[in-house]
Parts: structure tokens; C-alpha cells; sequence
């Protein structure tokens, strides 16, 4: 199958934020990177499941663009949402970067095992955030050529 441009740019971004402030900031972000894409937040790793779920059985050969996870979470965390993303043979197609607080080089190491295609520390200057974020959202979504929608194609 060839890659259809038009469902690439309707396959949405799920972020995983339980910050009102940082979801806040992606949201800004995202405006100043022209980033057009539906974005979904979850505000846990089990909400981010959930929305997979939904989202395979609504639309089951559209797969997000992109997933934000933060790792540190109520419930389910953002880890074992990685875990659990990365381990479905389709799912595991989804870019999944990590963005969190924590520089614990333990974290960093679980997360790439895991699968995540990238480790970010969210910085502590609001700029900072804003200049990471555009610079992550511009690379994942304008440079790096995307999966395909059908997993087999």
C-alpha cells in the first residue's frame, strides 16, 4: 500500500500530560510549530491506553502521528504505558517520545529498553519548554518520514 498523505495528516498526537501547565505549554507549542493534527491528551498511562483502544476500534488503520508521554502518572504510569505500547505489534509503529522531569539515568535506561524513541528532560524555563517542544513536534512531524497506516503495507 502506498503511504497515504491525506490520513498521515489526519493521525492525531496523543499526549500524555497530567499538568494542566504543561499540557498548557505543548498546546502553545504545537501553535508556534503549526502543528494542524488533532491532539488528545490522557492524563495517565491507563487514559493513554484507553484512547489507543478507542481509537483502534474507531478508526483501526489509523494510527497517531505521535505520542507525548510524560513517565510520571496516577495509576498506570507512563512507563508501563511504554511498555505496553511498544510490546503490541502495531502500536509499537507509534513514535513515542518520553518528556518528563526526571535526568535519573535509570529512567533513561528503562525507557530506551523499553522502546521509546526518545528521552527528554522537560527544562524548568518556560522558553526552554516552548523551544524543546517546537523543536521535538517540527522533528516528528515534518522531518522524519512517518510509518505507514496499515501496519502491513
Amino acid at each position: 500500500m502506498l503511504f497515504n498523505c491525506a490520513l498521515a495528516q489526519a493521525a492525531p498526537i496523543f499526549v500524555v500530560e497530567d499538568s494542566d501547565e504543561d499540557y498548557d505549554t505543548f498546546l502553545e507549542a504545537a501553535r508556534m510549530a503549526g502543528v494542524t493534527r488533532t491532539i488528545h491528551r490522557a492524563v495517565s498511562g491507563a487514559a493513554c491506553l484507553e484512547m489507543l483502544m478507542e481509537q483502534q476500534e474507531s478508526r483501526p488503520k489509523l494510527l497517531p502521528a505521535l505520542i507525548m508521554m510524560d513517565l510520571n502518572s496516577h495509576g498506570i504510569d507512563g512507563r508501563e504505558a511504554l511498555v505496553a505500547i511498544k510490546n503490541d505489534c502495531e502500536k509499537k509503529l507509534i513514535p513515542l517520545v518520553v518528556l518528563t522531569t526526571s535526568a535519573n539515568a535509570k529512567d533513561v535506561t528503562f525507557c530506551y529498553q523499553a522502546g521509546a524513541n526518545a528521552y527528554h528532560v522537560k527544562p524548568v524555563r518556560h522558553d526552554q519548554y516552548l523551544i524543546l517542544l517546537c523543536s521535538i513536534l517540527r522533528y516528528w512531524l515534518d522531518t522524519v518520514t512517518q510509518h505507514t497506516t496499515d501496519p502491513k503495507g
